[in-house]
């Protein structure tokens, strides 16, 4: 059984639920500190969040790669990627026996 994708609507809910601000308030709220992440990790920031953990930036440099299907060698490019690395207390959570 596949597990409930989270998206913005139910975190702008879960606000609204708990905070009690209008839905509006609540759906704004919710993509303000988003864009304030997203904005921090296009400037090469990396974003560290207590208790939760690190959206980290790193650079791959080039490489040579092979197609699964010939076989054939083929270079992969530079670039960067996004990495996220849990915080001890999350991993708990997660790994905690209900």
């Amino acid at each position: 059984m596949p597990a409930k994708t989270l998206t913005r609507a139910d975190l702008s809910d879960a606000v609204h639920r708990e905070i009690g601000l209008s839905r509006a308030d609540s759906a704004q709220l919710v993509e303000q500190v988003l864009d304030e992440i997203c904005g921090a990790l296009t400037k090469g920031q990396n974003v560290k969040i207590s208790s939760f953990g690190t959206f980290m930036l790193r650079d791959k440099g080039r490489r040579i790669g092979r197609n699964p299907k010939t076989g054939q060698e083929v270079p992969i490019e530079p670039r960067r990627v996004l990495t996220f690395r849990p915080s001890q207390l999350m991993r708990d959570r997660i790994n905690a026996k209900d």
